[in-house]
């Protein structure tokens, strides 16, 4: 399973896969049309081509050089894309381009042309007769022509739209939000804690942790009659021969367990990467919308409303992150000691990384610090039955406000930033008198 979802996650983020698979395609199109040979009179033999055999032989040469052309352009574009997007809003940005579904058909669709064109050409011209050719093939091969011009125009559309800052973070914001949806509910906020016995397991690989999944470790566990405690949760790094799991048995005199069996069950059960993903980690596209943030409030961008933007999409995520349970995930054998535990951060943890690395950079702009308190007056709202968030929305209030007041020249400038922190902490107040 875990290697499945490594597959479809390469998968949809290779740039290569969609047009090499459409070039294979139109090579087999062009060999079943070059079959067809349509009966006199009939609409298809109206629509063949009615030039010479070297008259369709110079139309495939003239289709395959201009979409070699086409396609040179194409990629030197999603070069400059990709740098752009690189150096003025993250770097971590960049799979969000590769993943870009129209990016692909367009490269397929000048990929299909050129094969399609190309294989014809073994065909055309080149029998014991060379005017008795495949001439509906031939039409087939104009009318790719067409669609990869209409190609190139859509391209350069979607292209230019792409790169507006506003389009990037919304398309951050739609996938945080289905990682979010599909988050599991199954959280234990006071999970089992290895014992002083428990023995360490070393990760076989470095990189990053991108899935876990503990209904595939129970088994593992109940096996072999112990517990198994991850120490790194989704996106979280870990270096090989670290410890990525304490393994334990229900007491200390008990034979230790096929250390062996356990650390293959790991390797096998939980996916290791180079880079995170967004399979399973909710904070990805947080990371990369506080990249945004932090690089257009640094001094060398010196662009606060792009930061401002960012937080109006954080706002988003962290109100559906406020109706989610999150936390770490325990996996129990209810006949037995066995257990898993996967680490994950909760909603206070999730709020303080935020918070923490945008205001730093700008708690001297009282708009950052304002979209700030109001990102957390909307989780203040949702979460209201939750002591515990609610703490933690407050308390990040309180940081905000002190440091806007610490860094803010202006009196009349904090003047709305200390408004906007009073006025939350009085519904905080409330919420909890609620509660009580």
């Amino acid at each position: 399973m875990v290697r499945r979802e490594a597959v479809r996650e390469y998968a949809g983020g290779a740039l290569w896969i969609m047009p090499f698979a459409a070039g294979n395609v139109a090579v087999l199109l062009s060999v079943a049309v070059s079959r067809l040979d349509p009966a006199a009179g009939t609409a298809l033999a109206r629509a063949a081509f009615q030039g010479s055999a070297a008259d369709a032989r110079n139309l495939l040469f003239g289709i395959t050089g201009t979409v070699v052309t086409v396609i040179a352009l194409v990629l030197g574009l999603s070069v400059v894309a990709l740098q752009l997007s690189s150096t003025q809003f993250s770097p971590r940005l960049l799979r969000n381009f590769l993943r870009d579904r129209p990016n692909q058909v367009a490269l397929s669709v000048f990929l299909a042309t050129f094969a399609y064109c190309g294989a014809l050409l073994f065909t055309v011209g080149v029998g014991s007769d060379p005017e008795d050719y495949p001439r509906l093939a031939v039409s087939g091969a104009i009318v790719l022509l067409f669609a990869s011009m209409g190609m190139v125009v859509y391209f350069a559309d979607h292209l230019s739209h792409s790169l507006q800052v506003e389009a990037i973070m919304r398309r951050v914001e739609k996938e945080a939000l289905s990682v979010i949806r599909s988050s599991p509910t199954d959280v234990d906020l006071n999970p089992p804690v290895p014992p002083s016995w428990a023995i360490g397991v070393p990760a076989t690989s470095s990189g990053y942790v991108q899935t876990t999944h503990p209904e595939l470790l129970l088994p593992l566990a109940i096996e072999h009659r112990v517990g198994i405690a991850l120490t790194q949760g989704v996106g979280q790094h870990i270096a090989e021969g670290s410890p990525l799991a304490y393994v334990w048995t229900p007491r200390p005199d008990d034979p230790a367990p096929d250390l062996e069996a356990v650390e293959r069950g790991l390797a096998q059960d939980v996916g290791i990467g180079f880079e995170r993903t967004r399979q399973q980690d909710v904070a990805m596209g947080i990371r990369q919308l506080v990249d945004v943030a932090s690089k257009a409030l640094s001094p060398a961008v010196n662009d606060p409303y792009t930061a401002v933007q960012a937080i109006h999409h954080l706002t988003v995520i962290f109100g559906a992150m406020a109706r989610h349970p999150l936390g770490p995930r325990v996996a129990r054998d209810p006949a037995g000691p066995a257990v898993v535990v996967v680490p994950s951060r909760v909603f206070g943890q999730y709020l303080a990384k935020m918070c923490g690395l945008i205001r730093r950079y700008g708690s001297s702009e009282p708009t950052i610090s304002t979209g700030l308190l109001r990102l957390l007056d909307h989780c203040a709202h949702i979460a209201r039955s939750d002591a515990a968030r609610l703490d933690a929305i407050a308390e990040q209030a309180r940081i905000i406000a002190d440091d806007a007041r610490r860094e803010t020249a202006q009196p009349a400038d904090l003047a709305q930033v200390i408004d906007e922190e009073r006025a939350l902490q009085s519904e905080i107040a409330r919420f909890r008198e609620r509660l009580a």
